[in-house]
């Protein structure tokens, strides 16, 4: 990289405008340049009319000061108090970080208020970095790159370009300051809620009445096992060896998130719809709302309650697969109703309540499809077994691993074993595909059996209701992958909780840049978004004065195509260059450090 002059007349004076470019080579051997910065003019005119004033921050005084840039080669109009001259030959180029995602993650902090929230919650002391900007700092860090604590305080902060962002320095990214921060935040956790709420109201007008509902769990390590609620149980993450938490999550159908309760690692699925009813009813008053959830978390008697109770609480619940062979009297003589291309129902009353007995034809199959495919390769490990005549014991083994890695599928396959005295051959170790079994199953794939007490609803729309529960398996998958929400390592009940709340801002955001996407730049991820935008980097320009001082201009590169494009087509425009800051003559202890 090199600066670049380009000289320009303006009613008959000169002036010269500087850009950092770059080179690259093309075919054909020819090079061409790059802009990466615009450093704007560094005043060459006599003329004070056309000199350009900047607002440097002037780190000794610690205030603001316009000052006028002349190189080194032209001279200072005498009387010229505020004016310095910087040696443009010995600029540096410093701490290249991404600074487009995290630009982007605070634009999102502050489209749904959260600066004013936090700063109204959090109050401001006398500390030298407000708290809001802390929580910031750690909820971005969510968003783009999970880490611990510790990771933000030694590597994160100083490798990003929040410093520009938060217009701070590494003193909110001090160990101690971010772990502060989680010991003040818990306590507005419902304030929050109904912040948020009315955010999403005012921004994508969501649908309200209709709430999902489901549970998951993640698993803790080290010293956070010490905390009551780490409980060893249910583990959705396939850990049984490690404790866990348990996460009740509300969304609406769009997967905005309204609510969450962290509940001991042994918590029963069918022990939480109750308390979290009464909740959200808390949180936002009563009114008609239905309540999707997946099988396995209502029990009869919270349905029994829910259907003689005179409120107005609906509930459309998926039922265990065994129901749908239980009840074949009462459809197997109904008419198929098309509700969509490939999806048809039959309804029938029982009890009270309206049971959808919903068919698919895609998802009939892919679930006979996955089956086969696990049932082939359980019969290809036995014939293996079979061909090499291992030991009884060594037998015995292998088929649990065969087991293990078939599922259900295992099920389908009637095994006959040597006994203790015999060789494993032909004779001794047969095996069978139990056909009439697998027959029946595969007439009943694709089928969903669905209750409700909304008896009067068209059953396109109670299909369209369920299938709606992909949104909050979106929502777990998010926090699991995307915002690295496990494993919790913090000892103290409390900042766990506080750490599950930076998760739930960062889920916010993410949900938040989604439905924006869905509006103007369909088909676009969030994730790719951010790393896309990473490619916009902050760096220092280092610019020696004559005086032996340094200014250092913080500079974002130019949006290539592909960047501009997004951010045209999210709306979305870039904030002014942030201030140039000009340090004493001790560099080395005012310039930030590069890592």
């Amino acid at each position: 990289m090199y600066l670049r002059c380009q000289n320009r007349k303006k009613d008959g004076k000169s002036h010269r405008y500087w850009s950092v470019v770059e080179s690259r080579r093309v075919r054909g051997g020819r090079v061409v340049q790059r802009r990466v910065l615009y450093l704007g003019e560094i005043n060459d005119s006599q003329q004070a009319a056309w000199r350009k004033s900047l607002e440097v921050f002037d780190a000794r005084e610690q205030r603001m000061v316009p000052m006028r840039l002349f190189p080194e080669d032209r001279p200072v109009l005498a009387g010229e108090i505020a004016a310095i001259q910087v040696r443009l030959h010995e600029m540096q180029l410093q701490r290249a970080r991404p600074w487009g995602n995290c630009w982007l993650g605070c634009e999102l902090w502050r489209q749904l208020g959260l600066d004013g929230f936090w700063q109204e919650a959090l109050g401001q002391g006398r500390e030298a970095v407000a708290w809001d900007k802390v929580l910031e700092l750690l909820v971005v860090n969510r968003l783009i790159e999970p880490g611990s604590e510790f990771r933000v305080h030694r590597h994160w902060f100083d490798q990003s370009g929040m410093d520009a962002l938060l217009d701070v320095d590494f003193a909110v990214a001090a160990k101690d300051r971010l772990y502060r921060c989680l010991d003040r935040i818990g306590e507005h956790r419902d304030a929050l809620f109904r912040h948020l709420r009315q955010r999403w109201e005012d921004l994508f007008h969501p649908d309200f009445e209709v709430l999902l509902y489901d549970l998951t769990s993640t698993y803790v390590e080290g010293e956070a096992e010490q905390n009551p609620k780490a409980k060893y149980g249910y583990s959705r993450d396939n850990r049984p060896d490690c404790k866990q938490v348990v996460l009740a999550v509300v969304v609406t159908r769009q997967g905005l998130p309204l609510a969450y309760e962290t509940m001991p690692g042994n918590t029963s699925d069918k022990t939480t719809l109750d308390t979290f009813v009464k909740k959200i009813e808390g949180l936002y008053g009563k009114a008609r709302r239905v309540w999707l959830m997946d099988r396995g978390i209502p029990t009869e008697k919270i349905l029994a309650e829910i259907r003689e109770s005179k409120q107005d609480i609906y509930y459309l619940v998926g039922t265990p697969r065994a129901r749908v062979g239980k009840y074949e009297k009462e459809w197997i003589d109904l008419p198929w109703h098309k509700v969509r291309d490939s999806v048809e129902v039959k309804l029938f009353p029982k009890d009270g309540e309206l049971y959808v007995l919903a068919k698919s034809e895609g998802r009939q199959a892919k679930e006979t499809a996955m089956r086969r495919k696990r049932l082939a390769r359980l019969l290809r490990a036995l014939r293996a077994m079979r061909r090499s005549a291992p030991k009884r014991d060594q037998l015995l083994l292998r088929i649990g691993a065969a087991k293990k890695d078939a599922g259900r599928a295992y099920g389908f396959v009637k095994i006959q074993l040597p006994k203790v005295d015999q060789e494993v051959t032909r004779e001794t170790f047969t095996f069978t595909v139990d056909k009439t079994k697998l027959k029946v199953f595969e007439s009943r794939d694709g089928h969903y059996l669905l209750r409700t007490n909304l008896t009067a609803e068209d059953p396109a729309v109670l299909w369209d209701l369920y299938v709606q529960l992909v949104q909050i398996e979106g929502a777990f998958k998010c926090l699991k992958s995307d915002l690295g929400i496990r494993p919790i390592h913090h000892q103290l009940e409390h900042r766990v909780e506080a750490h599950i709340l930076v998760a739930f801002l960062a889920y916010s955001l993410s949900v938040t840049l989604k439905l924006r996407l869905q509006e103007h730049a369909a088909g676009l991820t969030p994730r790719a978004v951010l790393d896309k935008l990473a490619g916009i980097q902050m760096l220092d320009v280092v610019l020696p004065t004559t005086d032996g001082r340094h200014l250092v201009m913080p500079r974002y590169t130019e949006p290539d195509a592909d960047q501009a494009l997004l951010l045209h087509q999210l709306r979305l425009t870039l904030p002014p260059q942030p201030p140039p800051r000009i340090y004493a003559p001790s560099p080395k202890a005012e310039v930030p450090l590069k890592m």
